[in-house]
């Protein structure tokens, strides 16, 4: 069969198959405006609960000044090609020395984006005598580089820390065999559910068993911990994570990534990361940017404690009203449906027609086959009066729920006028 025939005749994979009637609305939405608490959507204000924007700083004054300022001095050009070509600069420099320092490791290396740095982490890490045991929920740039890996890979359920040890048992038999390593791979936060990584038990690990830690940390970096240095500060065990990951997209709502970890190990990645040889460096109005983000990180702790104490009003208020939100450690804030995707649609209508509220519904592929749930992420631009109105809202959701009122076997128009 021709391949673009197999294409059409598909019914678009498993959230394609939405396309026709989710397009725009449910999928690819238009939020306009600046960035903040209420935006535009379909020409009419809503509360947007969407971005993880955790710190407020994708609109912040001061970013905003450095943004333009860096742009202005830059362009968005500089500099052009490759960083091992003709894209190394001081500010890119200076930028890994101080992701370094924050992070208490020796080196750092950056990434112009940080979906495509993970996966070619991943893929530089290990060869084929070596084995990879990672968490069945990790987020999909984890799961493309083990995909990109040529020898085994044990996967353990998630957090379950008697299975991951099981896994590391038969790890260690295979790479006796091969006289390859043993690379496990976790996240700090899991994106989805708000859920927190088992490092703490993951490292006490290594007084049985030898292997390195990777951890994807983008939830976590600039936002767990006492000085906002991650998920491995917040379990006092950053000495004992061999490589720390950091995404921009989110406390810094920026654009790229960073790896952290000994110099000897950075400096091989530095040479054999294809996602980084092969591609433009970072341009230069990025780095400035991002060198002011992580000051701002490093001193204005007012952001991160507004931030929590959104998040601990969002959450408390939502399992008050009986909602289940799961573990939700971290700011990532889920609200797990029972029922079908059609039900789940008629309440993201009601709530984004009827109470000009704005949050995502997330089902497979993204979250495991039978989950459906809302995802909430609160930030330090919120206010409580935001959280009070939108806990109003899921007060009268839950109780059109017990009428029973969105239940039905079609999705429905989304024109509720």
């Amino acid at each position: 069969m021709d391949i673009f025939e197999r294409i059409i005749n598909d019914e678009g994979g498993p959230l394609g198959q939405y396309r026709v009637k989710a397009h725009g609305y449910f999928t690819f939405p238009k939020l306009e405006g600046q960035i903040q608490p209420r935006m535009i959507f379909n020409g009419k204000e809503v509360l947007a609960w969407t971005f993880n924007n955790y710190l407020g700083l994708a609109n912040h004054p001061e970013v905003r000044k450095a943004d333009s300022e860096a742009t202005i001095k830059w362009g968005l050009g500089y500099p052009m090609g490759a960083r091992m070509m003709s894209g190394q600069t001081k500010l890119h420099e200076q930028l890994e020395r101080e992701l370094a320092d924050f992070e208490k490791k020796e080196d750092a290396y950056l990434f112009n984006f940080g979906y495509q740095g993970m996966v070619s982490t991943i893929d530089a890490l290990v060869n084929r005598h070596d084995i990879i045991v990672y968490d069945s929920e990790a987020h999909a740039c984890i799961m493309d580089g083990v995909r990109l890996h040529m020898g085994q890979r044990i996967v353990y359920p998630h957090n379950d820390i008697v299975k991951c040890e099981k896994a590391l048992e038969r790890a260690s038999k295979l790479v006796a065999e091969t006289g390859g390593g043993i690379l496990l791979i976790t996240e700090g936060v899991y994106g989805m559910t708000g859920d927190l990584g088992i490092l703490d038990k993951i490292v006490e690990l290594k007084k049985k068993y030898k292997f390195r830690i990777l951890i994807d940390d983008a939830h976590g970096f600039g936002v767990m911990g006492n000085d906002g240095r991650g998920t491995s500060e917040h379990y006092n065990v950053m000495d004992e994570i061999d490589l720390y990951f950091g995404a921009f997209a989110k406390s810094m709502a920026a654009i790229g990534g960073f790896v952290a970890g000994p110099t000897s190990i950075i400096n091989y990645l530095r040479y054999n990361l294809r996602s980084q040889i092969y591609a433009k460096s970072l341009p230069m109005p990025l780095v400035e940017g991002c060198l002011k983000r992580l000051d701002m990180i490093r001193t204005m702790p007012e952001l991160r404690e507004k931030l929590w104490t959104i998040t601990r009003a969002m959450q408390e208020g939502l399992r008050k009203r009986g909602f289940n939100i799961g573990k939700a450690e971290a700011c990532v804030t889920p609200i797990f449906l029972e029922g079908n995707v059609a039900e789940a649609t008629n309440i993201l209508i009601d709530l984004r027609e009827n109470h000009r509220i704005f949050c995502s519904c997330v089902i497979y592929p993204v979250v495991p086959k039978g989950v459906i749930m809302f995802r909430v992420i609160p930030t330090a631009m919120h206010s409580l009066e935001d959280v009070e109105y939108t806990l109003n809202a899921f007060d009268q959701i839950a109780a059109n729920l017990k009428k029973g009122i969105y239940k039905s076997e079609e999705m429905q128009d989304k024109s509720l006028d």
